[in-house]
């Protein structure tokens, strides 16, 4: 966006982004915040005020460890959830050793920092337990009464 517009940069990113998703290409994801800034040469407030117009309007939405997806994608399940189904869709029994946050980074494509609260989360509910130098471990299966965390 080179030059100064009477209408609002942030509206003309915002209709860009609705042109880019309502064009047929099947897109399900919207590009980074950093991406966006590059492509547009705007600041971060910019793009985040753009993303909150497509976000009121319901076009896409946010959800923390995971870009923005078009709404009409299918909903991807929290970081938390994903890591929570790994026990079942391991065959992990109580004691059994529970795969390392890089390995968790790849599998739930989050970052670091993301994984690490999902398993605090899992921890504080009971369902894993840390053994210094040794890693974290199954301590009991979850159930019902495990509740998956809120966005």
């Amino acid at each position: 966006m080179a030059e100064r517009s009477p209408r609002g940069t942030y509206l003309q990113i915002a209709d860009a982004l609705r042109a880019e998703i309502g064009d047929g290409s099947g897109q399900t994801t919207l590009p980074s915040e950093a991406e966006l800034m590059k492509r547009y040469g705007v600041a971060r407030s910019t793009v985040g005020r753009a993303l909150k117009i497509l976000a009121d309007e319901g076009l896409v939405r946010s959800q923390q460890g995971t870009r923005r997806t078009v709404s009409t994608a299918a909903a991807r399940p929290t970081v938390y959830d994903q890591i929570a189904g790994l026990i079942a869709a391991e065959g992990l029994a109580p004691g059994d050793p529970f795969p390392p946050e890089s390995k968790l980074c790849e599998l739930t494509e989050a970052s670091r920092g993301t994984v690490r609260r999902a398993l605090a989360q899992l921890e504080g509910a009971g369902v894993l337990e840390v053994r210094q130098g040794k890693g974290r471990f199954v301590r009991a299966l979850s159930g019902p009464n495990i509740a998956p965390s809120t966005p």
